[in-house]
Order: structure tokens, then C-alpha cells, then sequence
């Protein structure tokens, strides 16, 4: 009984939201001319499924998994163009060289801490040997990202298990995106407030989605809406060194070639909120298409197959969106985040990282 009352394991639903959060149109932050999708999250984008899992437990583990799955069905079988951009490479991703190589995702895409990639990686190979049709595979490319929350979390208690990144798949749905400190964001800091997990999406005038989820767990000097922000005081200045983790999602129908193109911009979005691409740092975008004419399915693997392409001029409008979105995406990362506190087993001291305060926002918003 003990254990159980120490342990909070939570499977986050998607109306999850502190009380106190507001996300950053709420403020007034809304970055670009274009319009958002209905609920303004990666799941604006067609197919597109979102699952968190979120471990609390006792006063030293706070981390989580964060799954994005391109479409429901057989991701294997039928498997969608992608692209990976590395602005600094001070990072995990599993799966990266063979994205580069062949321009494809055959898996869900997940997010947790650096020291449980494997254990996420393993979740992806169960959960991918077990759909119908997939009897004969023997080898599986999983794609996890990470970033470490370390300074909240104990990352080498390797809190996440197989059966907690499992969860996070089979939990998946296309409505409302949790944000804040949830899931793979729980234990994250960003510019020394508490960072986690944020989405947001943009509609083109062409008919098109671009949706964003970040992993925001970096520093800088943060700007949102080109006003500055300090840093929460404390004893030590917040440092430069962190990660993000960036996924793309758009159903315009993109190669690999111009969805490369398109996560390249996603930085765009990242350097406006301050970012300093330091050394220590793993920013990472990876991009998708999810329109159904393009994805590669066995038949057209099979054949001289051409798939339909959006022109290199029509791009900008997805470039602008994507920067956008993920501008606003990081915003929500912060704003929907509430303070978390935690014990370093090392030391025995604890440590609360505060939530960003939406009147210091305020504050600032209207002293540009």
C-alpha cells in the first residue's frame, strides 16, 4: 500500500490542463498571419495521434514518454516520407541515420528522457512485431528522441519501462494535446522555468495543415512575442545548455527532400524564442508527411511508382506556417506548465522549478 501511495502513474487524458495554465493565445501570443486548426495541436493535422504517459513517483522520479504516431494504422506496412534536421548535435535520436538514408518512418515517433531511449526503443519493436501483417519482420527502425530532465528527475533510476512507452502508443488519439509538464516534458527546464511539452498548428491558404509538438528542455535568453523574459531569480543564472526535440506533421503531400526543407524552418520558430544553439545542446526537428497519396505503402514500394509532389514554389506558405507554429508551440510549453519540485537523490537537496508566470508575460508584452 506503501508503494502504491508513493507511486502516481498517470495516463494523460487529453482535456488535461492545470488550473492556473493558459496557453498563449490567451496572452495575446499568436505569432504569423495564418490561421491555427479547430483545437490548434499536431491532431489538427489528419490521422495524426498524440499518447502521453507521466511518472511521478515518490519525491525523486519525474519523467514520461510522449508518443506521436503519423496515422493508426500498420505504420510498418505502410510507411510515411520523413525528414530529420540537426542544428546542433549534442543529442540521442534512435533511428536517425536511417531516416537520412531512405527518407521514410516506419514507427511511431516517441519522446522520453535520454537514459530511457532504449527502453522506448523497445516498446516500438513490440508494439511493431505485433500488428497483423508484420509476422515476417526482422528488423525494425524505431525513432525516439530525447531530451534529459535530469535536473528534476533521477535519470539513472530509469524510471520509464517498456510496458510505460507501450502505454503511450496504444493510448494515442487524435483529439486535444496535453501540454506543460506532462509526459516526456514532466521533468524538463527551459531558460530555468518549467518547460514540457507544447503544440500548436497552422492552416496554409492552400488547404493545408502544418502541425508542431516540441519537448522544450533548452535556455537562452527567452523572447516570446519579441519581448524579453528574465529568468526565474535564483542562485545561479539559468545556463544556455539544453535540448528540444521538434516533430512536424503536415498532409501536404511532400518528398523527404521537401520535408527536409520544411523542418529546416522549424528552427526558424526556435531561434525567435531565444534560443543559443549552444554547445551542450540536442535541437532536433522531424518532419512528416502524412497525406495518403504519398506514403509507401508495399505495392508502391514494389513498383516504379511516381507519388504525387508539392512544387518547390509552393513551399513558402508551409515554411511560414511550420516557423510559426513552432514559435507558439514552445510559448505553450511554458505557459500550460506548472511548477514541479523535486529531491536529487545525490545530494538530498530539492529543487523547485517554478512556472512561468503569465502576468511577468503580461508584464513584459506590454512594455515592448
Amino acid at each position: 500500500m506503501r508503494i502504491l501511495m508513493a507511486t502516481l502513474l498517470m495516463m494523460i487524458s487529453p482535456a488535461t490542463a492545470p488550473a492556473s495554465a493558459m496557453r498563449a493565445r490567451d496572452l495575446g501570443i499568436a505569432p504569423g498571419p495564418l490561421p491555427t486548426g479547430p483545437l490548434n495541436a499536431i491532431t489538427d493535422v489528419p490521422g495524426v495521434l498524440v499518447g502521453q504517459v507521466t511518472i511521478d513517483r515518490g519525491d525523486t522520479i519525474r519523467t514520461g514518454v510522449t508518443a506521436i504516431l503519423p496515422h493508426g494504422g500498420n505504420l510498418f506496412a505502410d510507411k510515411v516520407p520523413a525528414a530529420i534536421v540537426v542544428a546542433n548535435g549534442f543529442g540521442k535520436l534512435m533511428g536517425l541515420s536511417q531516416v537520412q538514408e531512405l527518407g521514410e518512418i516506419e514507427t511511431p515517433i516517441l519522446l522520453t528522457n535520454t537514459l530511457n531511449v532504449a527502453e522506448a526503443a523497445s516498446a516500438i519493436i513490440t508494439h511493431t512485431l505485433a500488428q497483423p501483417g508484420n509476422e515476417a519482420v526482422r528488423s525494425v527502425n524505431a525513432v525516439v528522441g530525447e531530451t534529459n530532465d535530469g535536473g528534476l528527475n533521477d535519470i539513472r533510476a530509469r524510471a520509464v519501462t517498456p510496458a510505460d512507452a507501450l502505454r503511450a502508443i496504444t493510448s494515442a488519439n487524435t483529439g486535444p494535446v496535453a501540454e506543460g509538464a506532462v509526459g516526456a516534458g514532466r521533468g524538463t527546464i527551459a531558460f530555468g522555468w518549467k518547460g514540457g511539452i507544447g503544440t500548436s498548428s497552422r492552416r496554409t491558404p492552400d488547404g493545408f495543415t502544418v502541425g508542431v509538438l516540441v519537448q522544450s528542455n533548452y535556455g537562452g535568453r527567452l523572447i516570446l512575442a519579441g519581448a524579453a523574459v528574465p529568468p526565474p531569480p535564483a542562485e545561479k543564472p539559468a545556463g544556455a545548455d539544453g535540448s528540444i526535440m521538434i516533430v512536424v506533421a503536415t498532409d501536404a503531400p511532400l518528398s523527404d527532400r521537401n520535408l527536409k526543407r520544411l523542418a529546416a524552418r522549424a528552427m526558424v520558430g526556435l531561434s525567435r524564442t531565444g534560443s543559443a544553439f549552444s554547445n551542450g545542446s540536442g535541437d532536433y526537428a522531424i518532419a512528416v508527411s502524412v497525406h495518403p497519396d504519398v506514403r509507401r505503402t508495399p505495392a508502391r514500394r514494389a513498383a516504379i511508382t511516381a507519388y504525387p509532389e508539392l512544387g518547390n514554389e509552393a513551399m513558402s506558405p508551409l515554411f511560414v506556417a511550420v516557423a510559426d507554429a513552432t514559435e507558439e508551440a514552445i510559448a505553450n510549453s511554458l505557459l500550460m506548465a506548472t511548477a514541479v519540485e523535486s529531491r536529487d537523490p545525490a545530494t538530498g537537496q530539492t529543487r523547485r522549478v517554478p512556472a512561468l508566470p503569465a502576468d511577468l508575460v503580461r508584464q513584459r508584452l506590454q512594455a515592448r
